[in-house]
């Protein structure tokens, strides 16, 4: 077999310059990293261990198939490099074992004989990627650095996901999942106000999460242990809104053949939350606005005070609040008495880097839900979040749970669900190209309006052909009959997550 490259005086190829290395792994990390290199040939072995060990990685070498099948096992290793032809036991027992114990690990493919055939079979089996014989020392310390890259990545996931857990409470708690600058403003103003009995006022796009919101306010509330009554006042029309909340006497109204108390009085000692707020007729706005200024609610057909209520309000709409006042679909005193502490809700486009902890975190719950216990949850490819990544979500994260629940119900155990595996809803006729164009505004100054538009255009090009490729960075620039550096600088520019995992297309 063909040992690894060293330079004219015997000794290893000196690590990559720190400075110039584009991944940036820090010296602690490194020595946290532990790599097995699993090769029947000694000279190839410990010439490995000698350049990572220089790199600053914790390196156990190990030279006998059997010995490693055992080894694999029953102790976790956070990178592997193994010789796909080995005697008695080959490289890719060594890959099955490996992943079937830890699914999280890395394992690479070294082999002196590589083809098609080989590096296809060893990346459907699960490797990370393939090191053809010979290697340089550089080749070898680059690929370990982008594996180190992707260890280091998924712990810091990890950790954000137990931060989660702690700061959102005990697992009976909502989840409020999300790391970008803006939600966590907002999830921070709720959780301080929360303690407290003030009226909050929530603002935001359809889906963005605005029900959960106030489900968190309320469960981490002193109201917690009493309950959330929703209503939405947009589903409802007037005359039923107004039964339903307020409630109403017998022979108030056709069919009205006993007393019924309204939601107001339902959510005494606990919450109210009037969802899409802005939809309620002015002469039901009125009316609330007694109720929340004197606390006594008046049944429909009754000519008394009905009941006394203690009631906390959460209000959301999917409109701008002040232009609902301004245009006279809200009245301004229930406002200001609604709002006293307003928040508001960022759609899922301006909070991209939350669209993998959503996703991943749907498709665990929504396999639970589907599929029997044991069965091993799919895990979304580096490709599919890239891709899931660049979709706008105009239905924010309801419509992302809505496409994850569909991919995890029609995916296999342990599957890699790649970016043909998810569904695009709104993709099913031809290029929309006339709303790409119809977004531009008239009165908007040409350059302008052209630069965004093909801004819009290159956007929804990348993320079809991203799609189209499954990931493959090689194979989706030669289907845009474009070079790679080309393609590479598009996906920069949009802020595109790159897959070469994938390897060289075949």
């Amino acid at each position: 077999m063909a040992n690894l490259s060293v330079q004219s005086d015997g000794k290893p190829s000196p690590p990559l310059d720190p400075l110039r290395d584009p991944l940036s792994i820090p010296g602690d990390v490194k020595a946290s990293i532990r790599v097995l290199v699993i090769d029947d040939e000694r000279t190839l072995r410990e010439s490995c261990a000698s350049v990572l060990q220089m790199d600053g990685y914790n390196v156990t070498l190990i030279g006998r198939g059997e010995e490693a099948l055992e080894t694999v096992k029953r102790r976790k290793f956070d990178i592997i490099l193994v010789d796909l032809y080995m005697s008695q036991v080959s490289g890719l027992e060594i890959l099955q074992a490996t992943l079937a114990a830890y699914r999280d690990t890395i394992v690479v493919v070294m082999t002196g004989n590589p083809s098609v055939t080989s590096s296809i079979e060893a990346l459907r089996a699960g490797a990370w990627d393939y090191l053809p014989k010979p290697f340089s020392a550089t080749h070898l310390q680059v690929l370990i650095g982008r594996a180190s890259h992707a260890v280091m990545m998924s712990r810091e996931a990890q950790d954000l996901r137990v931060q989660l857990l702690r700061q959102n409470g005990h697992s009976d708690k909502i989840a409020l999942i999300g790391i970008s600058p803006l939600f966590r403003k907002a999830v921070e103003l709720a959780r301080k106000v929360a303690p407290t009995d003030a009226s909050v006022f929530i603002s935001g796009e359809s889906g963005t999460g605005k029900e959960v919101i106030a489900q968190f306010i309320h469960q981490h509330s002193r109201r917690a242990g009493r309950t959330l009554v929703p209503i939405n006042c947009a589903a409802l029309p007037e005359p039923l809104l107004e039964s339903e909340m307020f409630g109403h006497r017998k022979g108030a109204f056709t069919g009205a053949d006993r007393d019924k108390p309204g939601l107001l009085e339902m959510a005494h000692g606990g919450t109210l939350f009037l969802d899409e707020l802005t939809e309620m007729s002015m002469p039901l706005q009125a009316k609330l606005l007694r109720v929340i200024q004197d606390g006594v609610v008046r049944r429909v057909g009754s000519e008394q005070q009905d009941a006394v209520v203690d009631v906390r309000f959460v209000s959301a709409t999917n409109r701008e609040p002040q232009e609902a006042v301004d245009e006279g679909a809200l009245r301004s005193d229930l406002f200001y008495r609604l709002r006293v502490v307003p928040i508001k809700l960022p759609p899922l486009r301006k909070r991209p880097e939350d669209i993998p902890l959503l996703a991943n975190h749907f498709l665990t719950h929504y396999w639970q839900r589907h599929r029997q216990m044991g069965d091993r949850s799919p895990r979304l490819s580096e490709a599919s979040i890239a891709f899931l990544r660049s979709r706008p979500w105009r239905g924010n994260v309801r419509e992302l749970q809505n496409v994850i629940e569909h991919v995890a119900v029609l995916a296999e155990p342990d599957q890699t669900i790649a970016p043909n595996d998810i569904p695009l809803y709104d993709d099913a006729g031809e290029w929309p190209a006339e709303n790409v164009v119809t977004a531009a505004v008239v009165d908007e100054a040409y350059h302008p309006a052209k630069d965004r538009v093909v801004a819009q255009f290159e956007k929804e090009y990348l993320s079809r052909l991203v799609a189209r490729a499954g990931g493959n960075m090689s194979k989706a620039a030669r289907l845009a009959s474009i070079d790679r550096t080309t393609l590479y600088r598009l996906m920069d520019k949009h802020q595109f997550q790159r897959d070469e995992s994938l390897g060289p297309s075949v």
